[in-house]
């Protein structure tokens, strides 16, 4: 499925309540990747996985080949996010009321989200046995 456009909402820390939208953000590809993006006051909260349900196996290969330097080298946190089905992150930047800043961020991070997981899913393909 292809997006146009992803929306940020801000929620309030105390209640977890959507408090407001904050801006529409144009989307590239890889944003087919992400499953929620708010910002509770500190910073900008992308989430994403790997769009489609995996194996047991490929779970934890994912993980392991997974390359979260990628978005650290270019100054985004990011961590893994253990209680969910599938592989999922979170990517934390920080936010702008520039619309401009924060729609670039989100078109870098779809891009190194897409990149990284094609890459991982290469890297892995052959090593059912080793994970099993």
């Amino acid at each position: 499925m292809q997006f146009s456009s992803l929306v940020l909402m801000e929620i309030d820390k105390e209640t977890n309540q959507f408090v407001k939208e904050l801006g529409s953000y144009e989307a590239s590809e890889g944003a087919e990747f992400v499953t929620k993006l708010n910002y509770y006051g500190e910073s900008i909260n992308l989430f994403f996985d790997t769009h489609n349900d995996v194996e047991e196996w490929q779970f934890t290969a994912i993980y392991d080949y997974f390359n979260e330097e990628a978005f650290r080298n270019k100054g985004y946190s990011i961590e893994a996010v253990d209680d969910e089905y599938n592989p999922t992150w979170v990517v934390r930047f920080e936010y702008s009321k520039e619309h401009m800043v924060v729609n670039e961020a989100i078109i870098e991070i779809c891009e190194l989200i897409k990149q990284e997981l094609r890459e991982v899913f290469e890297k892995i393909k052959g090593k059912e046995e080793e994970y099993k």
